[in-house]
């Protein structure tokens, strides 16, 4: 008997159960309290972890963070055999990078159409750079990124 497929909302819901699991042990094993809310966020599962003190699991510009969330989607890897792009936060360190970066990135979209000369950002996470991307394209300019990690950066083109 062959095994019904998953829809994606379905696939995305179980990459997000197996990442808690996983994650839950790793607060348990760090004897660190927090609570873990899952979520489907457009194409990709989504996890936070919010806590009395959790800094220590996002470190200087979110790099534990970013590690943790390699780590977590290898956990999703080894038992559903895909490649995952669920996205981690803790403590609402990327909800609030977010929002400055579209502040950042408004303030730049507004100087390349003034000047029509391009602006180099300075290096940025995959993350980081996705948001910036995402609001230059929304504001109907080009943007690419340019360099090799992890001195990858946004350079926005006029129009």
């Amino acid at each position: 008997m062959e095994t019904p497929r998953l829809s994606k909302l379905e696939r995305l819901e179980a990459e997000g159960d197996i990442a808690a699991d996983y994650l839950e042990e790793l607060l348990d094993i760090a004897d660190l309290d927090g609570d873990l809310d899952m979520d489907v966020d457009g194409d990709r599962a989504s996890v936070s972890i919010v806590g009395a003190d959790l800094s220590m699991l996002v470190g200087r510009d979110g790099e534990v963070l970013e590690a943790l969330q390699e780590l977590t989607r290898l956990a999703v890897y080894r038992e559903t055999g895909e490649r995952s792009r669920l996205m981690l936060d803790i403590s609402g360190y990327r909800a609030t990078k977010r929002e400055e970066l579209i502040e950042l990135a408004a303030g730049l979209i507004a100087q390349v159409r003034e000047t029509g000369q391009k602006v180099s950002l300075d290096p940025m996470t995959s993350f980081e750079r996705k948001v910036v991307h995402d609001e230059v394209t929304a504001a109907g300019l080009v943007s690419e990124s340019e360099g090799v990690e992890p001195r990858r950066r946004v350079v926005i083109l006029p129009a």
